[in-house]
């Protein structure tokens, strides 16, 4: 029985074996692939949005269908890549898995609130900046809490989403205050309203949507850091990420990217329009 049992654990660990270096070579294959040859050959783009962020990418039950600032952008750009009848897919992510996705070919590039960080290019690569947030704060309206500062103090707790360059950043601005990281900004905004913190950080684009579907709460403190955001491309896609770039400049050139910021922020309150424009 012992010899047999070694010669099961043999004939297992082989094919663990085996099965690791098919898909170390699957992995390999896929990273050596011309992504852009493929997109024009599909003729499509598929893009990681998030679908649940007010403004930038948030799902219509209506339809079933993302709709945001992000999500306008990709398709704009998508058009100037592939031609007029491009398509663009879309694959729903998260802060946490958008990286992941990306890396293992679920998707080609990720617009999705995504700030540049070089710690994050390390592992990806981004595009020129496409929007300029800045970190702030949301609280219920008549809190006390009016900048990051009333956040720095024993016991009290701030909301954020885990993978978000936030919470790092609350860590530094309010090193005694205590982050609680929820997975989603829909579950962080339902711990805001329950009182599980004082207030809600991330990019003030991000909050002034949550703001508009919450009419209680309010953006405050205004912006403490420099968030721009930035399309992520895999490492080693050099002429998608040219494309990527020729054409954001195209958008801009045109007048698109400005009929877009208006379309989604133009009447948000608290929302500086004209200094987002391009």
């Amino acid at each position: 029985m012992k010899k047999l049992t070694r010669m099961l654990a043999a004939l297992v660990g082989f094919g663990c074996l085996a099965l690791s270096l098919t898909a170390c070579g699957s992995r390999e294959s896929l990273s050596k692939q011309d992504v852009l040859t493929n997109d024009r050959a599909s003729n499509t783009i598929t893009w990681g949005v998030k679908a649940e962020t007010k403004l930038f990418g948030l799902m219509d039950v209506k339809d079933n269908q993302v709709k945001g600032f992000d999500v306008d952008i990709a398709k704009a750009i998508t058009k100037k890549i592939l031609g007029k009848n491009g398509q663009a897919k879309f694959v729903q992510v998260t802060s946490q898995t958008r990286i992941p996705l990306l890396k293992n070919g679920n998707i080609d590039a990720i617009i999705a609130t995504m700030t540049i960080t070089p710690e994050r290019a390390k592992q990806v690569d981004f595009s020129d900046s496409y929007f300029d947030a800045g970190q702030s704060l949301l609280v219920k309206k008549g809190s006390p809490v009016k900048s990051v500062k009333d956040l720095n103090k024993p016991g009290v707790k701030v909301l954020g989403v885990t993978g978000a360059n936030s919470v790092a950043n609350i860590k530094k601005f309010a090193p005694k205050a205590k982050v609680l990281e929820l997975s989603d900004y829909a579950q962080a905004m339902t711990a805001l309203k329950s009182g599980q913190g004082a207030a809600l950080t991330t990019d003030n684009g991000i909050l002034y949507g949550m703001a508009v579907q919450n009419p209680g709460y309010t953006v405050v403190g205004g912006a403490f850091t420099k968030e721009p955001y930035g399309i992520a491309i895999n490492k080693g896609q050099q002429p998608l990420k040219d494309e990527v770039n020729k054409a954001l400049e195209e958008i801009q050139a045109d007048g698109t990217y400005n009929r877009i910021l208006k379309k989604w922020f133009g009447n948000v309150a608290g929302f500086d329009y004209k200094e987002a424009a391009r």
